[in-house]
């Protein structure tokens, strides 16, 4: 028997050849304990454990808003390129973020689209004089190059602009060398160290530490940049948007009916020429 020191969410482990291996809950796919464990492999597990207990943004630039889910993952680990909970289906990326509208299972995924690119934005608590930039920069790097076994070379850039840290990563699909670390699995375990739920053995998470002091974040957001474009459309609109847009309609035609009274009270009777009004709402994701 052996402790895989990478993943807590696994059974089953062994030595193998002098290496801890073991089996990822809810999928029995073995893993390989040196290493990190691909993120479908960690949201399947994660699934099966609940069931049983400043600077802008590129425009297509997208955040997970969906949250957890049981995701089909292939033997590699990989996510598949489609994804369904019933009869509703969707394509993801290679971080398993929902890319396209739900559909029904009719759904054709021709294939799973790479994310290039993965934008981690965190904000820390207020604070009397802002952090030294080198020193936060030479943290987040040396932490995410031996915590999460990430080759240096992927960390675009570490920038700080207070209150306000942003790390990018940057990986194309002929980047990735074969049992190379991949971008998004790095920023799930990130996600979950900062958040205090860290996927690591017996480990509470990451401590945010710049010159021997600690740093409370009070919010870190992950956005995504595919190689291809996700294909969100207006269907995508929330409620609360929809019931904005209903009300703005609303007001429009009272607006109208009110100028057509009052002129007819006048007894003016003026040609009037319809216009068609478009309203143009700007979605980022």
């Amino acid at each position: 028997a052996c402790v895989c020191e990478k993943n807590k969410r696994v059974n089953n482990c062994r030595l193998d050849n002098g290496r801890c291996r073991c089996d990822a809950i809810g999928s029995g796919v073995t893993v390989d304990c040196t290493t990190l464990t691909s993120k479908c492999l960690l949201m399947k597990a994660e699934v099966m454990g609940s069931k049983s207990g400043r600077r802008e943004k590129p425009k297509d630039a997208f955040e997970d808003t969906d949250g957890l889910y049981d995701p089909e993952c292939e033997n590699s680990g990989a996510f598949k390129a489609r994804q369904c909970d019933g009869t509703t289906c969707w394509c993801v990326n290679t971080a398993g973020v929902r890319r396209t509208e739900k559909h029904d299972a009719d759904l054709k995924c021709n294939q799973l689209v790479r994310t290039m690119w993965i934008i981690i934005e965190m904000k820390h608590a207020e604070r009397s004089t802002p952090l030294n930039a080198e020193s936060l920069k030479k943290f987040f790097t040396d932490t995410i190059t031996s915590r999460y076994l990430l080759d240096g070379r992927y960390i675009s850039s570490v920038l700080y602009e207070n209150p306000y840290i942003t790390i990018d990563l940057k990986q194309n699909s002929s980047d990735k060398s074969f049992g190379g670390v991949d971008i998004a699995d790095v920023a799930y375990y990130f996600e979950k160290d900062v958040k205090g739920q860290s996927i690591f053995h017996n480990n509470p998470g990451l401590n945010v530490s710049i010159d021997n002091e600690d740093v409370k974040l009070e919010r870190t957001v992950v956005y995504y940049v595919d190689e291809i474009a996700p294909e969100f459309s207006m269907k995508s609109l929330t409620p609360g948007l929809i019931a904005v847009i209903v009300v703005v309609v609303i007001a429009i035609v009272a607006a109208i009916v009110v100028l057509v009274l009052t002129r007819r009270r006048k007894g003016k009777y003026v040609k009037a020429e319809v216009i068609n009004l478009f309203v143009v709402y700007v979605m980022k994701f």
